[in-house]
């Protein structure tokens, strides 16, 4: 039997559960990111904000300009996490694999609950009626026979629309004329280099397959493949131990040179990741650093480490990497491990994290937590939790910032 292939994409997504949990910001610009006057970026926004160009990654400066008469909120990630969960109820009830792409995004094999395309459309329409009526948002749906082509279908009458794509000669019919952006996977590098080679459309890749191949090698043979709606690939299911890396970052408001606030602002990005980690039971055998210079510079450093998920290891080796670095003005930083294996292990609280004797550095852990409390007057042992927030963290590492 073919595959048949659901893919559900949520419209607008943040913007979309804040203007359903507050009516007065319907029909208003709203952008969910960094507020004007900070540094970031636009993570999403109204279809009533996108009319002013503004978009998703939009430097949010760039964003204000557009739009000075928009609505700018943080975002609130636990509360679209909750909404996540109560979409993926509703969509596994239909498919025997689900695919999560993001908290608002999925791939869903319905081959054998749907049988044929008939059974398929009626899964899509209750979708997007339960997930209207249940939660109160809409979202977009495509019904095809692979990922790339319900990808496409999802996308193709958005916002809160339907549309099908039975089969490759469709999807060929569809895309042939349309410029190479379309095909899924394609981003601007890659079409820079596509374009400045002449190869402008989806038949152009079609017709010179030997020189896409030449210009993006491994690449270039998969959009050949996409060229001619071929797509073998099966839906997924994600695993948490399958992720490449775990890593937390933040910006800073104004560019720091401090060191003591950069090591201590390290150490709470350690923390976070230690908090992700042990919640699947990852263990990472290698450390990364990230930091982005005052001029946009980026540097990334790694180094391989013994398996290790402790916030106390994970810190000391970002600051071992954090001395080899060139030390001026820094506006973003981060923190990661790489290189993950799964064995259980507990979360622990603050309190299991000192009393428990198989935690070696609890003293470490101790030590550091008394000395940022003395330095910054914050009870970061009764707050570990909120930590973790993105809210939390940021304005957490910006209070530190201003009182070091």
């Amino acid at each position: 039997m073919n595959q048949i292939i659901i893919h559900v994409d949520m419209d607008a997504f943040y913007a979309s559960v804040e203007m359903r949990d507050n009516p007065a910001l319907r029909g208003k610009p709203l952008i969910i990111g960094s507020l004007p006057n900070e540094r970031g970026v636009v993570a999403t926004c109204s279809y009533e904000a996108r009319k002013y160009g503004v978009h998703s990654a939009m430097n949010i400066k760039e964003a204000y300009r557009r739009c000075p008469n928009g609505v700018y909120m943080h975002p609130n990630f636990d509360k679209y996490r909750a909404v996540s969960e109560q979409l993926h109820e509703i969509w596994n009830t239909y498919a025997e694999a689900s695919e999560y792409v993001a908290l608002d995004e999925a791939y869903l094999d319905v081959t054998k609950h749907a049988v044929t395309f008939d059974g398929a459309r009626e899964i899509a329409r209750t979708i997007k009626r339960r997930t209207l009526d249940e939660l109160g948002l809409s979202c977009s749906v495509g019904v095809a026979y692979s990922k790339t082509a319900a990808k496409t279908a999802s996308e193709e009458k958005k916002p809160n629309g339907y549309f099908e794509i039975p089969d490759e000669k469709t999807f060929v019919e569809l895309m042939i004329d349309r410029d190479v952006r379309a095909l899924y996977t394609v981003g601007a590098k890659t079409a820079e280099k596509l374009h400045a080679s002449g190869i402008r459309t989806v038949r152009d890749i079609q017709e010179k397959q030997d020189e896409v191949v030449r210009l993006l090698g491994k690449q270039g043979h998969w959009l050949t493949q996409l060229s001619f709606g071929i797509d073998h690939r099966k839906v997924e299911p994600y695993l948490p131990q399958n992720a490449k890396s775990i890593s937390r970052e933040l910006t800073f408001q104004e560019d720091v040179t401090n060191e003591i606030l950069l090591r201590n602002v390290l150490f709470l990005l350690a923390l976070c990741v230690e908090h992700r980690a042990k919640r699947y039971g990852l263990y990472g055998k290698g450390v990364t650093l990230k930091i982005t210079y005052a001029d946009m510079k980026s540097i990334t450093r790694s180094k391989a480490t013994a398996s290790s998920n402790s916030a106390i290891e994970i810190y000391k080796e970002a600051v071992q990497l954090f001395e080899q670095v060139e030390k001026r003005p820094i506006r973003l930083i981060g923190a990661g491990i790489y290189n993950l294996s799964t064995e259980y292990e507990k979360q622990l609280s603050f309190d299991d994290l000192l009393q428990n004797t198989s935690y070696t550095k609890a003293a470490e852990l101790k030590e550091q937590f008394a000395a940022m409390q003395r330095r910054y007057g914050l009870d970061f042992e009764g707050h570990l939790e909120q930590i973790y927030r993105w809210d939390t963290l940021h304005k957490t590492a910006e209070y530190m910032r201003k009182h070091s």
